[in-house]
This record gives structure tokens, sequence and C-alpha cells, in this order.
């Protein structure tokens, strides 16, 4: 038995296989799990829990299916989807995480965040993060028509490609010093996050002290899973059928 963790598939009508994928994954791989998280950003754009999009169908049923069967199903909001609620736990049997989270891995403390608040470099994306999350904000965007929603998360998707475009790598990466100082302030030295799709497992020392970061992968051209078991932990590729 192992615990599974995923990040970053941005679900879409525009890349149905990997939504078949995922689907194929939590009716075989997930369902040996003790337990699967999903560490943000499964769908490209959730627009509120009052109207679900017709290509996340499939994906909530199979989802509910797994949590169904017994394997718990934990979620944390990205910045894709920071608008999951309680409708959509109860429509998929998942529970909603903080970030960060802690958990107990087999015997190890581990912190838990999708990833985006450790990109401290990037000063203009942590600006619009804070307007989106605020409760104000996202009360004015639960109060427009569909339609005008849809328009509005056109408009800061194309905002983001073409920022993120004319960015350096770097600014996107994770700042290493927010980060020791993340664990210290936690006293966790064992972290788990997605985000910035370079998947990867870095260790490193904060005063004497061995740390791991684990980077969860995308799932844009296979799909990506980190498998740990009391034996420790490792990222899997899932190829497209």
């Amino acid at each position: 038995m192992a615990t599974l963790f995923i990040s970053d598939l941005h679900l879409s009508a525009e890349r149905p296989d990997i939504t078949t994928l995922f689907i194929q994954f939590l009716n075989n791989e997930a369902r040996q799990a003790e337990a699967l998280y999903i560490l943000g950003d499964l769908f490209e754009a959730w627009l509120g829990d009052d109207m679900v999009l017709p290509e996340y169908a499939d994906a909530i049923a199979a989802m509910k299916a797994l949590s169904d069967s017994g394997v718990p199903v934990f979620i944390m909001h990205g910045n894709r989807d920071f608008l999951l609620g309680e409708k959509f736990t109860a429509m998929t049997g998942a529970t909603l995480l903080d970030d960060p989270t802690r958990i107990d891995l087999y015997g190890k403390p581990s912190l838990l965040l999708h990833g985006d608040t450790l990109c401290t470099d990037d000063v203009e994306y942590q600006k619009f993060r804070a307007m989106v999350r605020n409760p104000a904000w996202q009360q004015q965007m639960m109060a427009l028509s569909p339609q005008e929603r849809l328009a509005l998360a056109k408009e800061y998707r194309e905002m983001s490609q073409a920022e993120t475009g004319n960015k350096a790598e770097d600014i996107m990466d994770v700042n290493q010093q927010t980060l020791e100082q993340v664990m210290q302030a936690e006293g966790i030295y064992h972290m788990i996050h997605g985000h910035t799709h370079r998947p990867a497992i870095h260790e490193f020392n904060i005063d004497s002290q061995t740390a791991k970061r684990i980077v969860l992968g995308d799932w844009y051209e296979q799909g990506s899973v980190l498998v740990c078991n009391e034996n420790g932990c490792e990222l899997q590729g899932l190829k497209i059928q």
C-alpha cells in the first residue's frame, strides 16, 4: 500500500486525453492506495461550485467512485481552482485541505503546499494571488453570470500566458530563502508541493538539519505521480495510452 500525490493536471476540454488518463488512474492505481492527495490545479479553471463545466463531469464522477470505494481523497486549492468549495466536496467525496497542511507520512512529519506561496520573487503574481484569494473579490466573482465568469477567466488566462512568456524562469521558481523560512517556522523539514511544473527531489541542509523538498510534475505530456510508502517516496510517470 502507498500514499499517492498529484498536482497540476489542469483538466480542460482542450486536452481530453489527460482527462481520460486521470480517470484511468483513479480507476486503477489509485484504487490500491491508502490515500490520494491532489495538491492544487486539478482543473484549468473552476468558476464556482454552481457552474460545473461539462468537460469535468466524468472526472468528478470518477473521484466520487474512488472515495466511495474507501480511498480517502484530499484536495488543495491551486491558483486555477481556488473557488472549489463545499458543493465540490459533496460531489466528489473529497476533503479540502488548508495550504499548508501538516501530515504524518509513514512516521515522517511532512508539509503539503500547492507551492505558489513559495515563489516570492514573482511579485506581480503574489499581488494577483492576494487579490483573488480575498473573500470580497470572490464574492464579487460569484455574483457574476456564468457568461461573465467565463469571459473573465479567459481574460486572466491570456494575461497569465503573456506575462509568463516575459518572465525569467528563475523568477517563477521557488525562492530558497522563503522555503527555508517556512520549514523553520513549521518545524518540518520534509515538503511536498506542485505549481512550478519542475518535478524533482531536492535535498539540502538548514542549520545542520537535513531537509527534503519534493516537487510534483504536471500532467501535460504525461501523468506524474509521487508514490510514498514506509520505504520512501518516488516520482513516477504515467503514459497516455
